[in-house]
């Protein structure tokens, strides 16, 4: 199991300089609105991924008035080693450091610590559009095939000159294709592993979602995933050829795993349009509880759950079969925050095992 055993967090958000001890398995962090509680949980999400988990703009992440900020963790390993992780970023520069020696890119920390974070804004991914939950599996299977993410990052470079040239010759004006076929040829190889791997992703991650729906729920619903693709009918190649004309009238690329989407149902009805405010809470964390297991079980070692607000969002039923939940084996270290600390007290009761946080 990795945990964060110690966090430095400077110029970070509202915090100008402090320092935390992690000392429990299970740490609750409580305080009044605007106190720092989700800024706290966000810190250790950065430590973890090098980036914010609420906002992709870094500067957002920076204490106004500041150039930059800087946090430090230090980490237990598996091993009973300790690993100091410092990241720092300033004036546009990111700078990822373990144990004193920087990273040459920040990917490379990436799948290093694992944490999966629980927020209020998280229904987006049930509400939203297909972008927010592509962003979702993407995140998952990054942190546990390198290839993928690799394989990303081209699609998605390709991807933007591809839409570039579809511009510059918008008006059907060209007699030398090659560069086409270039950019056909890569989104055709990276684009037919990605679709491969969500493919193979949702056959093994739909049971254990189904599984923790049931015991938040009592099992009322049968839940399921479906996944969206172009590719279900044509190979990728084939689909840019075909839609070669549609795309120039619109300058843009319109078929390819882009446009991927994962459908939540319950009972065979989409959960977006039909689902229950209290169905969709249950799906939610179903979906992140399993997202916690599917990387456990993909990297041989327990993630940092990451709790925001939880205590608003439950009735007394799901919050007592979530608490029933992390408390077992097969969860780690927890991070939860509430602006109650009487009821998360009640919640916990003496046990040894639960440190607590008052900002």
């Amino acid at each position: 199991m990795n945990t964060i055993r110690k966090i430095s967090v400077i110029q970070f958000r509202n915090y100008t300089s402090s320092s935390f001890d992690f000392v429990a398995p299970i740490i609750c962090i409580t305080g009044r609105n605007g106190s720092g509680k989700t800024n706290l949980l966000d810190a250790v999400y950065y430590l973890c991924y090098t980036k914010s988990y609420f906002s992709s703009y870094q500067q957002n992440s920076v204490q106004h008035g500041c150039e930059g900020f800087r946090l430090e963790g230090i980490f237990n390993l598996d091993d009973d080693r300790s690993e100091f992780i410092t990241c720092k970023w300033r004036n546009g520069k990111k700078e990822i450091a373990a144990n004193g020696v920087e990273y040459t890119k920040p990917t490379d920390h990436i799948g290093r610590y694992a944490s999966v974070m629980i927020a209020p804004d998280d229904m987006e991914l049930i509400n939203d559009g297909g972008e927010v939950r592509r962003k979702w599996i993407d995140g998952t299977l990054g942190q546990v095939d390198k290839q993928y993410l690799n394989s990303l990052m081209v699609y998605q470079r390709i991807l933007q000159q591809r839409n570039a040239w579809l511009k510059l010759y918008a008006n059907g004006d060209f007699s030398n294709s090659a560069e086409l076929d270039y950019y056909n040829e890569q989104l055709a190889s990276h684009g037919s592993y990605i679709f491969r791997q969500r493919q193979e992703f949702i056959r093994n991650f739909v049971p254990i979602v189904q599984r923790f729906y049931k015991d938040l729920s009592g099992g009322r619903e049968h839940v399921d995933i479906g996944y969206r693709s172009d590719l279900h009918r044509l190979s990728l190649e084939l689909l840019l050829k075909e839609n070669l004309q549609h795309d120039l009238r619109l300058q843009r690329t319109l078929r390819g795993i882009h446009k991927d989407d994962l459908i939540f149902s319950f009972d065979g009805a989409e959960l977006k349009l039909f689902g229950s405010q209290g169905q969709k809470k249950s799906y939610l964390f179903a979906l992140k509880l399993a997202q916690y297991a599917y990387l456990r079980e993909r990297t041989g070692r327990l993630p940092i759950l990451l709790l925001d607000d939880i205590f608003e969002k439950l009735d007394q039923q799901r919050m007592e079969a979530l608490l029933r939940i992390i408390r077992t084996p097969e969860f780690g270290q927890v991070l939860l925050t509430d602006t109650h600390a009487l009821r998360v007290r009640e919640a916990f009761g003496t046990d040894a095992l639960i440190g607590f946080i008052e900002l």
